[in-house]
């Protein structure tokens, strides 16, 4: 959380040796008599400091006992994804660093520490921390219509998104996501909850169909210790880990009726019951409920609960596809190409008109996720300033997906791995649409077809998120 008075920045040191952490609070009294210093020696004890205070820097050890450094970032992530934090390694390795980066730290530094050094890297991390408050605190002033956050699009389609993800975010009702797989329903949940008056509360991201059924219930509501074999302590759940916040239940057409019952407890009471207690507690939890599913069409087959529908979708909004939003095909390639250029560390490189033309008039049935990872493989695969179209490999016959192994004589060699994966997953992707196309989506057909079982392609379906209705 961002500090409010820069005045007095607080900083958040987090690790399991206590004299280390005397030590450093001890330097940073001398060399940093400007700021205030926390600490922490686990990541229960640091969360509930994250809670109560406004932090403007937080220096972490990734290896922390039973506490996961890197584990712990991505739940920081989640309650203020703008925080500056600043991860410490006695290990060194390039693996853990990047890894760090990728997982939202701001910077790291390896063990053992050189106090110089540090203490130049938190000085520029506090200076970040200052420069996006003030900019928050400026763009409040001068444009008070709040922008949504982490979504690029100018057409009509999401202009009307904007508008109903802002009056969402200002009440505090039961939200429905609906759109088909890889249009951004995750992204929308996180928008509402960012643009709530929950957005320093934490955030909570469910996906529903990769728990197991049998524990479904216990991950979200939680147990009490001896409640079943190997419930050797307490556990909160994730309802309870997101009390005071929001929780979005990814997917919520997959779960079984037997938690779709107790779920519904949930909206109507506001309180959760976990295995094994003897009476409820009261939350404090705003849901956001997505799904790529026909849940109307579930309530018929017996699948889904009328009244747990009911409840939620006192507001609904349906994400559109990237055919319907086509006119923001070249601002969000480009985006995307600015993006994967980062990530790669380089820069330069730009779509050839007959390239975006392509991208233009392909039919996405991957949606914007899709897309993404088009751009990705461009970008990866081009060695030339200029990403043309067979740099894109959409729209090509599988057998035509070798060719992108071959590279000029003075172009370094790409993996074996790496260029047998893409392979792959291009030759999967075309299979399957070409299958589903042949069988109009219908799955135990495309099952006899392609001599799989019906569960085996379903798996795979999941794995490259495509829609089989898209193809009734």
């Amino acid at each position: 959380m961002i500090n409010q008075d820069f005045d007095l920045p607080i900083i958040l040191l987090v690790d399991d040796e206590p004299d280390l952490l005397t030590g450093l609070q001890r330097s940073f009294a001398k060399r940093l008599p400007d700021a205030k210093v926390l600490t922490a020696s686990g990541g229960q004890e640091a969360l509930a400091i994250l809670k109560q205070q406004d932090i403007a820097l937080v220096l972490m050890d990734i290896m922390m006992g039973d506490t996961n450094g890197l584990e712990m970032l991505s739940t920081i992530n989640k309650i203020d994804p703008d925080l500056t934090v600043i991860m410490m390694t006695g290990y060194g390795t390039i693996e853990l660093a990047v890894d760090a980066i990728r997982r939202g730290a701001w910077d790291f530094v390896t063990k053992p520490l050189e106090l110089d050094l540090l203490t130049r890297t938190i000085t520029k991390g506090l200076e970040r921390s200052r420069l996006l408050n003030e900019n928050k605190n400026l763009r409040s002033r001068i444009h008070p219509v709040r922008a949504v956050p982490d979504f690029i699009g100018e057409s009509p389609s999401m202009q009307q998104l904007y508008k109903t993800i802002q009056t969402s975010a200002d009440s505090e009702y039961t939200v429905l996501i609906r759109g088909a797989s890889g249009t951004g329903k995750e992204i929308c949940a996180r928008a509402i909850h960012s643009l709530s008056k929950r957005a320093r509360k934490p955030f909570v991201m469910v996906n529903c169909p990769a728990i197991p059924e049998h524990l479904l219930e216990s991950e979200l509501f939680g147990y009490r210790k001896g409640a079943f074999t190997g419930a050797d302590r307490d556990h909160g759940g994730l309802f309870f880990q997101a009390d005071g916040g929001t929780i979005c239940l990814d997917e919520i057409g997959d779960i079984p009726v037997s938690v779709q019952i107790k779920l519904l407890r949930v909206l109507q009471e506001q309180e959760i019951k976990p295995l094994g207690a003897d009476t409820s507690i009261k939350i404090d939890v705003r849901i956001i409920a997505s799904t790529n599913a026909d849940l109307e069409n579930k309530i018929k087959e017996g699948k889904f609960r009328e009244d747990l529908f009911y409840r939620l979708e006192v507001l609904t909004l349906r994400m559109p596809s990237l055919q319907e939003i086509a006119e923001d095909v070249t601002l969000l390639a480009n985006h995307f190409l600015n993006n994967v250029q980062k990530e790669l560390g380089i820069n330069g490189k730009c779509f050839s008109p007959e390239a975006l033309e392509t991208l233009h008039s392909h039919n996405w049935p991957g949606n914007i996720r899709e897309l993404q990872n088009a751009v990705r493989r461009a970008v990866l695969f081009c060695k030339d300033t200029v990403i043309d179209v067979k740099h894109l490999m959409i729209d090509t016959p599988v057998s035509s997906a070798a060719p992108v192994l071959a590279q000029s004589e003075d172009a370094p060699i790409t993996p074996y791995k790496d260029a047998k994966d893409s392979c792959l997953d291009t030759f999967t992707r075309q299979y399957i649409h070409t299958l589903l196309t042949k069988s109009k989506g219908n799955i135990s057909q495309a099952a006899r077809l392609s001599h799989l079982t019906r569960a085996a392609l379903q798996k795979i379906m999941r794995r490259y998120e495509i829609d089989g209705s898209k193809f009734r």
